[in-house]
């Protein structure tokens, strides 16, 4: 299988964002599944985590050095994002990324590769491509809908026409009379030229570029599918789930950051539970809450009365830690019903097991997908980001999520707690009742038409076929020049 494709060599380029690195790795994966060969480039430090990604698959790393700290202005170690997220870091480290482009081009003309998937952080990888006379194509990690409400918001600049931060607009040219406010839009730092620079140009990447690659499947959401490329004129594949690459159980264990659980212990934990009773809450690997927001998301948990187990960024991993900010006598109450995990959770394997029944999520786009691939109702907690897009995207559109009532984006820092009624209230919407059966009952539909998409016959596998023959046909047009 894939032998017609062994020609072509694909170079990926992640941002250095777990986040971004992640599904990127999943994408190559996909390539080399198909029996194409790639390439991943990235700095010394994020190697341990990119290994781990990439597993069994066959996929080679080149490194590229990171800028200095003299050059940077960052802490020597700092070349991931989860280091530098305090806003005046992330703008040092953003601007750091251009010096990137040197030592890229370096490795572009050693490995002659006849494609460069590079992330939308890295709109000068358009040019660096043109140099070598090979096509760049964008790599978001995002579906169709975030990528269709960005360009119009972008465009057509609605928040511009209202008199308030909390006055509704809809979006112009946009199917479904989508309503947001300005508190829900990517709040950008308007000081540093630079860095107001470099989001600009890496939002006009997709337009420069040969093409778009989404994260998603057609069935998912079709009409967006079709607006983005038809109205908005973009060129772009979906070949996602991206997640679903085929992976044995152990490789779903390793998948990210080494794990602050053994995965035996979490399913040997989810194994004595009823099928569906389990909530599973993460906000992901940027989020660092206040412990005013940890205890009214632990009050609610309890009050909700459902098994569930809660991703916590805060603290340390070490078992005999107390975490101060639990209300009293928290652990012995949850004891047998509530599992903490202190760091990083193998989420995509506790997610597709039985007893998960639903999932408090942040709305990243990555855990959206997961989510829906598990089949999963949610409880959507947006703060930062095109997040906001994506709950109105579960909760609107595919009518899967419930939301906590945030309206505000706050960014990585969480802002005004939510309290903890609402929370109980929203665990329990997509956890028990009619109303929960119904979007379970849409999210399973979903997540079969996810796995029938990437298997042989299936849209995203189509599209994959598409665009391998598209590069097929500009790599003989170069050989031929």
């Amino acid at each position: 299988m894939g032998n017609e494709n062994h020609d072509l060599h694909i170079l990926f380029f992640p941002f250095l964002a777990n986040g971004h690195i992640i599904p990127c790795i999943d994408l190559a994966r996909v390539f080399v599944n198909r029996g194409i060969k790639a390439t991943i480039v990235t700095t010394n430090l994020n190697v341990p985590l990119i290994s781990r990604t990439i597993g069994k698959a066959n996929i080679n790393i080149r490194t590229i050095r990171f800028p200095s700290p003299e050059e940077t202005g960052l802490p020597e170690g700092c070349e991931n994002s989860e280091s530098a997220l305090a806003p005046d870091k992330f703008i040092k480290f953003m601007k750091s990324t251009l010096l990137l482009r040197e030592p890229l081009e370096k490795v572009l003309e050693e490995e002659h590769p006849d494609c460069i998937v590079a992330d939308m952080f890295f709109p000068w990888a358009t040019d660096s491509a043109a140099k070598f006379n090979i096509p760049r194509i964008v790599f978001h990690g995002l579906g169709f809908f975030p990528l269709c409400v960005l360009a119009c918001v972008r465009q057509y600049k609605p928040q511009d026409k209202v008199s308030s931060y909390s006055e509704p607009f809809v979006v112009p040219n946009l199917p479904g009379e989508i309503t947001l406010t300005k508190m829900q839009l990517p709040q950008v730092p308007q000081h540093d030229k630079v860095f107001s620079q470099l989001l600009e140009e890496s939002n006009d990447s997709e337009v420069k570029s040969y093409g778009v690659i989404a994260n998603s499947f057609y069935e998912l959401e079709p009409v967006y599918a079709d607006h983005y490329r038809n109205e908005l004129g973009r060129k772009a594949w979906h070949l996602g789930p991206v997640s679903l690459c085929k992976r044995d159980s152990e490789e779903k264990a390793l998948r990210g950051r080494e794990a602050a659980i053994d995965g035996h212990e979490c399913l040997k934990w989810l194994e004595n539970k009823e099928p569906n009773s389990v909530v599973y809450v993460c906000f992901g690997s940027m989020t660092s809450f206040p412990d005013a927001q940890l205890k009214e998301i632990a009050m609610g948990l309890e009050a909700s009365g459902q098994p569930f187990i809660w991703v916590v960024k805060k603290g340390s991993k070490s078992e005999d830690e107390k975490l101060e900010w639990l209300p009293e006598g928290f652990e012995d109450r949850i004891e047998g019903k509530g599992l903490i995990i202190r760091g990083w959770a193998p989420q995509v394997m506790i997610l597709e097991h039985e007893s998960i029944g639903g999932f408090v999520t942040h709305c990243g786009w990555n855990s959206t997908l997961e989510g829906v691939c598990a089949g999963l109702p949610m409880v959507t907690w947006p703060m930062y980001g095109e997040q906001f897009y994506n709950a109105k995207f579960l909760s609107d559109i595919v009518k899967i999520g419930v939301g906590v009532g945030v309206e505000t984006w706050i960014g990585i820092i969480g802002g005004e707690p939510v309290k903890k009624d609402a929370i109980e209230k929203a665990v329990k919407r997509v956890m028990v009742g009619e109303e929960a059966e119904q979007m379970r009952k849409r999210a399973k539909e979903l997540g079969q038409k996810a796995r029938r998409a990437v298997e042989e016959g299936g849209s995203s596998y189509i599209d994959f076929d598409s665009l391998t023959e598209d590069l097929k046909s500009l790599a003989l047009l170069r050989t031929n020049d």
